[in-house]
């Protein structure tokens, strides 16, 4: 008969996982080799592994035992020191160490044949209530609709509809979470949930970083050079920007905490990115004023 695989092993997951971890991977392979959706011959046994390892490591006191003393832990009376049974199993004469799992082993009195009560279990394909699986959808907003939240529909894949209601200040990447909205359970178990990952669109006025909020501030010249106060628009409504005499293109001017708001802590920033602009076509004064302004100038912007 083969070794049992370690329980670890057969998810896929490392001794230190937490049970979150525990229980995603233990989802993700149901949805895999569960008979009713996998016909590959080897399905059923695959099945019949995942659920014994899940059953053990998602209780916090069974796993606390198949940790301390493997896969003979059922075997090993509740108060036995682990390395007094792991000395004793080495000076045992048994295979391995330890003597055969008797019924009593599991609860059940001398003259239960629990191979045959597990064997009928899954032989029987009665699979017992499964868990609906997480899901994970992308949830498209504009940086207004993510600045400010609210009420959105929202069509998943196979025509559900749902209402989703969007925090105010949510960012790209961020995960809303809707309670039992994912897959299905089996045999009344409990619904999966619907993770929503939020991807903010390309906006034609402003660039998302993080919470911070980044736009082109269009100054004609005479206002970069003399200062300036000017409005900018921003998704919370128009603000004023104060705008230093000598400003040159490319510098930026930090407006606080008017960027993306934050629930549970600091809004992000509003940066202005100051864009000199001159005039496409000039009237004959503008042209004599700025002829006077170059023969007036000694200013070089080359010079070293």
């Amino acid at each position: 008969m083969a070794a049992r695989r370690d329980f670890y092993e057969v998810l896929g997951v490392g001794r230190n996982a937490g049970a979150d971890e525990i229980q995603r991977a233990y989802r993700k392979l149901v949805r895999a080799y569960h008979p009713d959706v996998n016909k590959d011959p080897g399905a059923e046994d695959r099945f019949k592994e995942i659920a014994e390892a899940y059953s053990v490591l998602s209780d916090p006191e069974a796993r606390r035992r198949y940790d301390a003393f493997g896969p003979d832990f059922r075997q090993v009376p509740p108060d036995v020191d682990p390395a007094e049974w792991a000395r004793a199993g080495a000076g045992a004469g048994t295979s391995g160490g330890r003597r055969p799992a008797r019924p009593e082993d599991y609860g059940f009195g001398p003259g239960i044949d629990v191979e045959d009560l597990f064997g009928g279990m899954f032989g029987g394909r009665r699979w017992g209530p499964v868990p609906g699986a997480d899901q994970e959808a992308e949830l498209t907003l504009t940086v207004e609709e993510a600045y400010h939240g609210g009420r959105r529909g929202l069509t998943l894949p196979g025509g559900r509809r749902l209402d989703v209601t969007i925090p105010a200040g949510v960012t790209n990447g961020q995960r809303i979470r809707l309670a039992g909205q994912g897959g299905h359970g089996s045999q009344g178990a409990r619904p999966g949930d619907l993770h929503l990952i939020v991807r903010i669109a390309g906006h034609p006025r402003y660039r998302v970083e993080g919470r911070d909020l980044h736009a082109a501030l269009p100054l004609t010249p005479w206002e970069a050079a003399l200062g300036a106060t000017v409005a900018v628009g921003t998704p919370g409504g128009e603000a004023k920007v104060k705008v230093p005499p000598g400003t040159s293109t490319g510098r930026r001017l930090r407006l606080r905490g008017r960027g993306m708001p934050n629930p549970r802590g600091a809004a992000g920033d509003f940066f202005a990115e100051v864009r000199i602009v001159v005039p496409a076509g000039l009237t004959e004064e503008e042209r004599r004023l700025f002829q006077r302004l170059a023969g007036e100038s000694h200013f070089d912007p080359r010079g070293r």
